[in-house]
């Protein structure tokens, strides 16, 4: 499970063209590499999962080419095992020669086989301007680009009002007003800090209805921004953003142990558009 909250602004010429902040929820003992630069791509940077069968996927990266993927699951009662996994279709976005809405649309053709999801994709051009577009699985919608906006993704469909989703979307809407004021560092803090809001935000017959019984014996904890139970949680926080010039500042806090242990890597880059 993860969460994202990003605001679009493809027409700035002072600020961010984007602001993203994202947590990725899994269980602790799955095995992932912290973002970094891929070593056979080093135009690409993420993180990876390397759980057997889906190494190489990964929740959220950017490109040096100007492209950018999140994903979310969709919360549902039970997952297919034999699904193909989810996080090849970041990857497989990343890596390819071909557009956002192009590619959502050839994924909504073969959506059935994995379990739900919702993507973002981006193009960033200084030439053809910006671009984002979605698509949830669970949707009867096509793909659709995105508008300019402050948006909100948990595991249900984008802007879905879960409780724990409207209270995170006004703590980072209020975090990013004050972005022209605050140096990227400063700011980078204040969108970290509130992803790792621990405010339970119950109760939420929403999240309950659609999750059902995967969902009960853990509801109260993963209705906060921050999860945390026993065997599975937040594990990562993501910061990225991207300014008027394409410079990039990509900024990961990743658990390095349960017992609180975290390491936090920053990289900078400027756009290749």
């Amino acid at each position: 499970m993860c969460i994202i909250f990003f605001q679009f602004d493809p027409h700035s010429v002072s600020a961010y063209r984007l602001i993203l902040a994202a947590n990725r929820d899994e269980y602790y003992s799955r095995p992932t590499m912290p973002a970094d630069f891929w070593g056979n791509n080093n135009d690409i940077l993420s993180g990876l999962d390397m759980e057997k069968g889906r190494e190489g996927g990964t929740w959220l990266g950017i490109s040096k080419k100007g492209k950018l993927a999140a994903l979310t699951n969709y919360l549902q009662p039970t997952n297919r095992l034999n699904a193909l996994g989810r996080g090849y279709l970041v990857t497989n976005f990343l890596t390819e020669k071909v557009d956002g809405l192009t590619y959502l649309k050839k994924i909504s053709s073969e959506g059935h086989l994995y379990n739900g999801f919702n993507l973002i994709t981006a193009d960033f051009s200084n030439t053809k301007g910006d671009t984002m577009c979605y698509y949830g699985s669970k949707s009867s919608q096509e793909p659709k680009t995105l508008d300019p906006g402050i948006y909100g993704l948990a595991n249900s469909l984008l802007e879905t009002p879960w409780k724990k989703l409207v209270h995170g979307k006004k703590l980072f809407t209020d975090a990013i007003k004050q972005s022209n004021e605050l140096s990227p560092e400063n700011l980078v803090q204040e969108l970290i800090s509130v992803m790792n809001n621990e405010e339970f935000q119950m109760p939420d017959t929403d999240m309950e209805e659609q999750g059902q019984d995967f969902i009960r014996p853990i509801l109260k904890e993963f209705s906060a921004l921050f999860v945390r139970t026993s065997s599975y949680g937040t594990r990562t926080n993501t910061v990225i953003l991207v300014d008027a010039k394409g410079h990039v500042t990509f900024t990961e806090r990743t658990m390095l142990s349960p017992d609180n242990q975290w390491k936090v890597s920053s990289f900078q880059f400027e756009l290749e558009i």
